[in-house]
């Protein structure tokens, strides 16, 4: 049904009759070479009599092989055909339905006559279930090219976008009455298979510099004897000898496509090595600042050197982690854990029994957003480990991740000592909370909150979701 509503520049539907008065679209095909009649697919839809009285007397045998009929959908006017389906015993199972705008219905008429008995030919091939291995083509686009070549191998039509296609590489002169063998081409190779085994074929090819994608369609026709019966007695149909009378060759020039994916890639592994380097390079620093501060005399300043290597090396995970994937989204969970890891490696002694886990959904963010958060992520841990666990040997900090109401929350809860009773957030001198601060306002355009519970601290981050200062 889809290569052809493609070919016939029509909407293909498929209905069943349940009762005599209610038929149902079981399936429905819109082109992707023109408009669609219909703006939304119809399939489950149910119709009556008044709306599809052709399909209704094809389905109930009052038409013994097709009909037509002019009609009118979503207020445009259209030309509709109906072709019965047969089960093995000729019982009538279903109607095929081909509705077609009637601009294009009028350039389908005035095209080749060749061509147009080719898609007759693949209208009844669809009612007769012979074209179901074309569902592996890829679609046929407005922009596509069509040459149709009997036995001899010989064109007998081509399309005018197929005629400048192969101006493309070289063959200016008409193809119609030409041999598949005389233009050079890998043609030759797309219809052997589709005469051989009446089955559709799909290949990449390179034809003078060009990639172009070409898909062979088997066109086949009760034999030249039969052709009076097939109408006069549509029962016969069903058993009637057919063979591959032609070959539709449709083309596509994806050169144009396939050189931009191609750029494409190329930029993405330059940009993956340039993440990979900085990554490397704040790595290289934080160990110049962990050997400065081995060799400080200073508590303060080792301190002070720690809490600069965590905030170099929170960045450095996203570089990470933007150096091993291909997409610009970045796993906030995965960024968690990783940061995770690195304080317990580096900052929480070994006799403190401090226990940090991760809750809730994972989220993607852009890359700012994410390095926004590593870094928020890794100050409100540093916090709570420095002073909601002061003096205590052990305690719990659960970092809970999610999306509520279109926005990303991230929260981090203690259960250590709380907040002192004249603590305000707006007021507050640490550095590490004036960097959140700063990081979720400006950055992230969010809203940061940090308040005593019954049990410990908990801060709250809450930001809009691919939102931020430098987008």
């Amino acid at each position: 049904m889809g290569i052809l509503a493609d070919v016939n520049r029509s909407d293909v539907l498929l209905f069943c009759l349940l009762t005599p008065e209610k038929a149902v679209v079981v399936s429905h095909s819109r082109p992707h070479s023109v408009s669609p009649v219909y703006a939304e697919p119809l399939t489950g839809t149910w119709m009556g009599p008044a709306q599809q009285p052709l399909v209704f007397r094809v389905l109930q045998g009052r038409f013994g092989f097709l009909a037509h009929r002019a009609a009118v959908a979503n207020g445009a006017p259209i030309m509709q055909k109906v072709l019965p389906v047969r089960n093995r015993q000729g019982r009538i199972i279903a109607a095929l339905c081909i509705e077609t705008n009637l601009i294009e219905h009028e350039r389908q008429r005035r095209r080749s006559k060749v061509f147009q008995w080719a898609v007759r030919q693949l209208q009844q091939m669809a009612a007769r279930g012979e074209l179901s291995d074309a569902a592996s083509l890829t679609p046929f686009g407005e922009h596509d090219g069509i040459i149709l070549v009997d036995r001899r191998q010989c064109i007998r039509y081509a399309s005018g976008i197929a005629t400048n296609l192969y101006r493309r590489i070289g063959i200016m002169e008409g193809l119609v009455g030409k041999r598949l063998s005389e233009l050079g081409t890998h043609d030759a190779e797309i219809v052997a298979p589709v005469f051989d085994g009446s089955h559709c074929v799909q290949q990449e090819t390179d034809e003078g510099g060009r990639t172009w994608i070409k898909r062979g369609v088997p066109v086949l026709a009760v034999m030249e004897g039969w052709k009076r019966w097939s109408v006069l007695e549509p029962l016969l149909v069903q058993h009637l000898e057919r063979r591959v009378q032609a070959s539709l060759i449709l083309i596509r020039d994806t050169t144009e496509s396939r050189r931009k994916e191609q750029e494409i890639k190329v930029k993405t592994a330059l940009i993956r090595e340039v993440h990979h380097r900085v990554k490397n390079n704040l790595q290289t620093i934080a160990a110049l600042l962990r050997m400065q501060a081995r060799r400080s005399q200073s508590e303060e300043t080792r301190q002070a050197l720690q809490e600069g290597i965590n905030r170099i090396l929170s960045v450095a995970v996203v570089h990470e982690f933007l150096a091993h994937e291909e997409a610009n989204a970045v796993s906030l969970r995965d960024v968690a854990t990783k940061i995770v890891r690195q304080i317990r490696q580096g900052i929480v002694a070994p006799d403190q029994q401090i226990h940090i886990t991760i809750e809730g959904d994972d989220v993607l963010l852009p890359s700012q957003q994410a390095t926004s958060c590593a870094l928020i992520i890794n100050e409100l841990l540093l916090n709570s480990i420095e002073h909601g666990f002061q003096g205590r040997m052990g305690g719990r900090i659960t970092l809970a991740i999610g999306v509520q109401d279109s926005n990303v929350r991230l929260s981090v809860q203690d259960n250590g000592q709380g907040l002192p009773a004249d603590f305000d957030l707006r007021t507050a001198g640490n550095l590490g909370l004036q960097i959140v601060r700063t990081l979720v306002q400006d950055d992230l355009k969010g809203t940061f909150s940090l308040e005593n519970t019954q049990d410990g601290v908990i801060a709250v981050i809450s930001f809009p979701k691919g939102i931020s200062g430098g987008d």
